[in-house]
């Protein structure tokens, strides 16, 4: 009797330890599929040189809403935010900071416009770029992250990129054209999805036990996010060389799709004049700078420019919004609805105009036109930005 007695009393136990000892193992074989690539670990073994040496170090990230921390409860708890604390509390004796440039609804394509005044400009050491969920898995995206890569990497501090593979609701993301990039820049990669999504698969972890809706993590979540990169990060420097034994930085390889988006301007109300400016007045704040905008029909806004690429930002919400004609020299207009049908707010489009332009100087038009959606209650059309690629000089 006792001993089945005894039996009884330690079955919990070995059920709570046994049950223990699985999550342990599935939290390390998660971590384990989170690396996707560690990649040339020079300009990493820099950064982490430096904050050993008790130097100050600027940790930035850059995304969409999951980097700007949407449905993180806190700043504190943003994946970014935890990123940057790793840094403070493994190296207390360097100065880190961090800048966070991740905003909502934008992919990499507005972020290669962006980059220098948004990140670029506060010479960040280290760069963890997030568009897994904002991009979509086809070339054209890879080529505009291509883009964001070689700026950061030619900048004269030499930072480090690593990349960030979030995910949507059914375990999808532009990992796989993200990746080439990726593999062909040597850069340190880090998969959310790798890591987790096998798990809600197998029934081992719940969707909302790390996210908050379709796509935004929650505060577990977001430190998953973060833990994932950190580990990745520690491993290198457990095995980081003494100072004069560091690994020498190569050489910035040659464009994998194309360096168009290496070489990227932003033009707005405040740096260009426009040509023509009919019933369009410029607006006084913006997320790319000042704009213009206009509620009357058949309003025209002429904006000069030089480059290969136009593209056409824009403000799109469920309002008063009307649809526009945009066009470049004597190309082929499109039709752009400012209408967005949906509740949760509104956001910028980037809208790619033309491509393979000749030697300029050329023109993008912008005209308002009578119609907008059939929900819509006016012809309100915001310009954000005309946004340059391919523009050397």
């Amino acid at each position: 009797m006792y001993t089945q007695m005894a039996a009884l009393l330690f079955l919990p136990s070995v059920i709570f330890c046994a049950t223990a000892g699985a999550q342990e193992d599935a939290e390390a074989l998660a971590f384990g599929r989170s690396l996707v690539s560690i990649g040339d670990t020079s300009r990493l073994q820099q950064v982490l040189a430096r904050a050993r040496r008790g130097e100050k170090v600027v940790v930035g990230v850059i995304g969409g809403s999951i980097t700007a921390g949407a449905r993180a409860s806190t700043e504190e708890n943003k994946w970014g935010s935890r990123v940057a604390r790793w840094f403070r509390d493994t190296f207390p004796q360097a100065q880190i900071e961090h800048v966070n440039a991740g905003i909502g609804a934008t992919g990499s394509s507005i972020a290669a416009h962006r980059l220098q005044g948004h990140l670029l400009d506060h010479h960040p050491d280290l760069v963890v770029v997030e568009f897994g969920v904002n991009d979509t898995n086809h070339e054209p995206a890879a080529e505009t992250l291509e883009g964001v890569v070689r700026q950061i990497l030619k900048q004269p501090n030499h930072p480090a990129v690593m990349l960030l593979f979030t995910m949507n609701r059914a375990g999808g993301n532009a990992q796989e054209w993200h990746s080439k990039v990726g593999e062909h820049y040597g850069l340190p990669m880090v998969s959310f999805r790798d890591a987790l999504w096998p798990r809600i698969e197998a029934g081992e972890l719940q969707w909302e036990d790390v996210e908050a809706d379709e796509v935004h993590p929650n505060d577990r979540g977001h430190k998953y996010c973060a833990d994932f990169v950190t580990h990745a990060i520690a491993g290198v420097l457990a095995k980081l060389p003494a100072d004069d034994d560091l690994s020498g930085i190569p050489p910035v390889p040659e464009p994998l799709i194309s360096d168009e988006f290496e070489f990227t301007r932003i033009l707005n109300s405040a740096n260009v004049t426009p040509s023509t400016r009919e019933g369009w007045t410029p607006t006084e704040t913006g997320p790319f700078g000042p704009g213009w905008e206009s509620a009357q029909p058949g309003s025209v806004l002429e904006i000069p420019f030089e480059g290969k690429t136009a593209s056409i930002s824009f403000y799109r919400i469920k309002g008063d919004m009307g649809i526009a004609e945009v066009s470049v020299d004597e190309g082929p207009a499109k039709r752009l609805d400012a209408w967005f049908g949906a509740d949760w707010g509104g956001y910028a489009v980037w809208e790619p105009v033309a491509r393979g332009l000749g030697p300029g100087p050329h023109t993008l038009r912008v005209k308002l036109t009578a119609d907008n959606a059939e929900q819509s209650t006016g012809h309100r059309f915001e310009v954000y930005a005309v946004m340059v690629a391919g523009a050397r000089e």
